[in-house]
C-alpha cells in the first residue's frame, strides 16, 4: 500500500459508457409501452374469443407478461456500461522484477474432435508470452488420455526451442504458428523494421521446421498409432502400458519441460522455456469423472505441487492467444495497489477467428460481448465463462474475500520446498496421486473448492459462488483480442452448443446455486439480475413457440388477437415493436456488425428459442424427476470441405436429420400455410386493418425461415434438409392446421 497516496498511479481506468443519457429514458418510456400492453391484455378480451377461447388470449397475456418481464432484466446488462483501460507501461515500471509465476491451464478431451495440431497451437501460442519464461508454466489437460496428442506435445516442445526466439526477435503478433503462417504477408508487412533479407531466411528456416511437424503429427493422426521410434526415445510413453480405454486408465503424468533439467530446458538461444507439463487424470467406469471441472480440478492440485503460479489462466484447446501481452493486461487489474486486491478473476471475451462477414449462426455473440458483459462490470463482474479468463489461485480453491487481509499484495511465488528439493521422476509420481479418482472422497473439492461440480455449466456457478464469497471480477475486452477459437460451422452444432449452455444455465436457476437465492445479499441486484437473463434462456422458449403458432393459426380463423390499427391500445404495441426493433439494430451495428448480420442474429435468436432453448427446457425438467440425465457434449472443432465451403459463402448447413430441425421446419412451414391461405382467402381493408399486427407477424416468421424453406425445397447439395424431413415436417404442419380446422 506502500505506492497509494501522493504521486500514485493507477494501472487500470474505468470509464463510463457513453450514451447512457439517452437510452435511460427512452428504456423507461418503452417500459410504459409494456405496461400499457399487460393493461390490453388484462382488460379488453374481443368477442370473438369470449365463447370457449378465454385460454387463448389468458395465453397471449402470460406470453406478453414474460417478454415484459425477462426485457426488465436484461436491462441490468445494459444500464451501467463499464470499459476498462490498463496501464501496461506502468506495471513493467514498478513491478517488473516482482511479477508473478503464471500458470496456464489448456483443456482437450477428444482427439478427433479436437485435433492434435489444434492443440498443440494453443500450446505454442501461450508458451510465447510476452512474459519472463521462467515464470510461465503451461498444463496441458487431455482427457482423451490420447498418447497422440502426448506424441504431438512432445513434438511441440522440440519446435518451441525455434519458435519463442523467433516470436521474440521479430515481435510477432499472433504467436499460434498456424494462424501466424495464415497471415504471412500481412505479418511479414507488420514487421518491416527489421532487415526484409534477415526476416525472410529466418521465416523459411522456422516455416521448414513447423511443416516437418505438422507432417509427422498428421501421419501419427491418420495411422492411429505413435511412430515406433518416438515411442523408443521418449520414456513417458510406457504410462500407456496399462493403458485399457479414455475412461478406464492410471494417472500420466509427464514433466516435459522443466528447469530442473537442464538439458532440455532452453531454447536454441540459451533462454529457459516454460515449464511444460502432460496431465492425463485417473479414469476409472466406476468414478464420476465431473468431466471439464474434474478436469480444472486435477490441474489445480497438480499445479500447485509443481509451479504453484498465483496467477491461472485457463483456455480451450481451440482458443490460441492473438495477443501476446494479455498477461500483462491481467496483472494490471491483480497488481493495482488501490483495487486490485478485490478482484478474483479477470475476463476477456470469447471471439473467433471462422465467424463469415454476416455472421451466418450468430456465433460472434456480438451483444454478449460488446454490451452485456460490459453492463455486467458495471454491477460488480462478469460471469466466468471457461475460458480466456485469469483467475486468483486462492479464490478458485475457495478462499473467501476479506478487506484487511487481501490488501497485502504478495506476489512472490511460495515454491513447495520438497519440489524444489526433488528431482523430476520423484516430482511426478507425487503429483500423480492428486489426480487419482479417489482424492476428492471426503472433500471440499467441488464443493467449496476448486470448479463446483453438478452443472453441464460449471463454470458459470463457479464464478457466482467466488462473487458470492465477496470478491469482484473484471471484463476486459482490449482493441486487439485477446484469444481467438473456431466457432460452430453448421447450424446443427450451433443449436446443440447452445442447448448445452441453457440446459446448464436453466440448471443452475433451479439448483442451490440459483442467483435468486443463493447469491440474494452477496452480489448486487443488478448483477443477480444480469444472472438471471441468462440462466432464464430455456424459459424463453415457451412464450416464443405460442408466439410462432397461436397467432397464425388464429389468423385463418379471422380472429385477431392483437388490437387493430385505428386502436388506440395500436400504439403501445407499434411503440414497443419499432423501438425495441431499432435498439437493437444500432446496438448490433455500434458493436461492429452488420445489417445482414442482425438479420442472421435475429433468425439465430428465434432458432435457438424454438429448439436449443425448448428442448433444454424439456430435457430439465425430465432430469428433475429422474427421467432423464444430463451428458457433456463437445462441440466439433473441425468440418469437412464441402460444409467449409458452402459456410464461407454463408449458404445455412442443415445436412442431416434430427429432432431440432423437425420442430424448425414445422414451425416454418406452418406460418407459410397460414399466410398463403390468408392470401388465398383474400381480405377486405377493413379485415387488413384489424389484423395487421398478426399478419405482420406471420409474414416476419415466413420471411426468417427463408433458409428452411430453401433447404426444404430447392437446394440439391449435401447442406439441404433430407426429403424424409421435408415430408415429416409438411404432414406435421397439415395436421396441425387440420386440426386446428376442425375445432371450429
Amino acid at each position: 500500500m506502500g505506492a497509494v497516496g501522493m504521486g500514485y498511479s493507477p494501472l487500470f481506468e474505468t470509464n463510463k459508457g457513453r450514451g447512457r443519457v439517452i437510452y435511460r429514458p427512452f428504456a423507461i418510456s418503452l417500459f410504459l409501452a409494456i405496461f400499457f400492453i399487460w393493461v390490453y391484455r388484462l382488460t379488453y378480451i374481443p368477442s370473438k374469443l369470449e365463447d370457449g377461447n378465454i385460454w387463448v388470449w389468458l395465453g397471449m397475456f402470460g406470453a406478453d407478461l414474460w417478454f415484459g418481464l425477462y426485457w426488465l432484466l436484461t436491462q441490468a446488462l445494459r444500464w451501467n456500461l463499464v470499459f476498462r483501460h490498463t496501464f501496461k507501461d506502468t506495471l513493467s515500471q514498478r513491478y517488473e522484477d516482482k511479477l508473478p509465476g503464471v500458470d496456464i491451464y489448456v483443456c482437450t478431451a477428444d482427439p478427433e474432435i479436437e485435433p492434435p495440431m489444434m492443440v498443440i497451437n494453443t500450446v505454442l501460442s501461450v508458451m510465447a508470452y510476452d512474459y519472463p519464461t521462467h515464470k510461465l508454466s503451461v498444463y496441458l489437460s487431455d482427457d482423451g488420455g490420447s498418447d497422440i496428442t502426448f506424441y504431438a506435445l512432445l513434438e511441440a516442445s522440440n519446435f518451441a526451442k525455434h519458435w519463442l526466439p523467433f516470436c521474440k526477435k521479430f515481435n510477432i503478433e499472433p504467436r499460434s504458428p498456424a494462424a501466424y503462417f495464415n497471415n504471412i504477408f500481412s505479418m511479414a508487412h507488420q514487421n518491416n523494421q527489421y532487415d526484409d533479407h534477415t526476416h525472410n531466411i529466418e521465416l523459411a528456416a522456422i516455416k521448414k521446421l513447423y511443416d516437418e511437424m505438422e507432417k509427422r503429427i498428421q501421419d501419427s493422426t491418420k495411422m492411429g498409432e505413435v511412430p515406433k521410434e518416438a515411442r523408443l526415445k521418449h520414456k513417458g510413453f510406457s504410462q500407456w502400458d496399462s493403458y485399457s480405454s479414455k475412461l478406464d486408465h492410471d494417472t500420466i503424468l509427464q514433466i516435459i519441460l522443466d528447469k530442473k533439467d537442464p538439458n532440455n530446458s532452453k531454447d536454441v538461444d540459451g533462454v529457459v522455456l516454460p515449464t511444460l507439463v502432460y496431465l492425463a487424470r485417473e479414469k476409472r467406469p466406476q468414478h464420476s469423472h465431473n468431466f471439464k471441472a474434474g478436469a480444472m480440478n486435477s490441474l489445480l492440485r497438480v499445479s500447485s505441487s509443481i509451479s504453484n503460479g498465483k496467477i491461472i489462466l485457463n483456455v480451450d484447446c481451440d482458443m490460441y492467444s492473438n495477443n501476446s501481452k494479455s498477461v500483462r493486461d491481467a496483472l494490471c487489474f491483480f497488481m493495482d495497489e488501490e483495487k486490485g486486491h478485490e478482484i478474483a478473476f479477470v475476463q476477456f471475451p470469447q471471439n473467433f477467428e471462422n465467424v463469415t462477414k454476416n455472421d451466418l449462426y450468430g456465433s460472434g455473440l456480438i451483444t454478449i460481448s460488446q454490451v452485456e458483459f460490459h453492463g455486467a462490470d458495471g454491477f460488480g463482474g462478469p460471469l466466468y465463462i471457461g475460458t480466456g479468463c485469469f483467475h486468483r489461485r486462492d479464490t478458485l480453491c475457495g478462499m473467501k474475500f476479506n478487506n484487511g487481509q487481501n490488501r497485502i499484495n504478495d506476489w512472490t511465488n511460495n515454491e513447495n520446498d520438497q519440489s524444489l528439493e526433488e528431482n523430476l521422476q520423484e516430482l511426478e509420481e507425487r503429483s500423480k496421486v492428486l489426480a487419482s479418482c479417489t482424492y476428492e472422497e471426503n472433500t471440499l473439492w467441488g464443493k467449496e473448492m476448486g470448479l463446483r461440480y453438478g452443472c453441464p455449466v460449471e463454470d458459470v456457478i463457479t464464478g457466482l459462488a467466488i462473487q458470492s464469497n465477496g470478491w469482484k471480477s473484471v471484463y476486459y475486452n482490449p482493441k486487439r483480442k485477446a484469444f481467438l477459437g473456431v466457432a460452430p460451422t453448421t447450424l446443427h452444432q450451433t443449436l446443440v452448443q447452445h442447448k448445452r449452455w441453457s440446459e446448464g444455465d436453466f440448471q443452475i436457476l433451479l439448483s442451490k446455486y440459483s442467483p435468486a437465492w443463493f447469491a440474494h445479499g452477496r452480489i448486487s441486484l443488478g448483477l443477480q439480475m444480469g444472472y438471471s437473463t441468462y440462466c432464464l434462456w430455456a424459459s424463453n422458449s415457451l412464450a416464443t413457440v405460442y408466439y410462432s403458432i397461436i397467432p397464425s393459426l388464429y389468423l385463418l380463423k379471422g380472429t385477431s388477437l392483437f388490437p387493430k390499427m385505428s386502436s388506440p391500445w395500436f400504439i403501445p404495441f407499434a411503440y414497443v415493436i419499432i423501438g425495441e426493433t431499432s435498439y437493437s439494430l444500432l446496438e448490433f451495428l455500434f458493436s461492429g456488425g452488420t445489417i445482414q448480420g442482425w438479420w442472421n442474429d435475429l433468425r439465430i435468436w428465434l432458432y435457438k428459442r424454438t429448439t436449443s432453448y425448448l428442448f433444454a427446457f424439456i430435457d430439465t425438467i425430465l432430469k428433475l424427476f429422474g427421467v432423464s440425465d444430463s451428458a457433456f457434449v463437445i462441440t466439433a472443432k473441425v468440418a469437412g470441405e464441402d460444409v467449409s465451403k458452402r459456410y464461407e459463402k454463408e449458404i445455412m448447413e442443415f445436412g442431416t436429420s434430427s429432432p431440432m430441425f423437425t420442430m424448425l421446419s414445422t414451425l416454418a412451414l406452418l406460418n407459410l400455410f397460414c399466410f398463403l391461405g390468408l392470401l388465398r382467402e383474400g381480405s377486405t381493408l377493413e379485415a387488413f386493418e384489424e389484423m395487421f399486427l398478426q399478419t405482420m407477424l406471420c409474414g416476419f416468421l415466413v420471411l426468417i425461415n427463408l433458409p428452411i424453406y430453401q433447404g426444404l425445397f430447392l437446394r440439391r447439395d449435401n447442406g439441404r434438409l433430407p426429403t424424409s424431413l421435408a415430408i415429416k415436417s409438411t404432414a406435421l404442419a397439415l395436421s396441425l392446421i387440420i386440426f386446428f380446422r376442425s375445432l371450429a
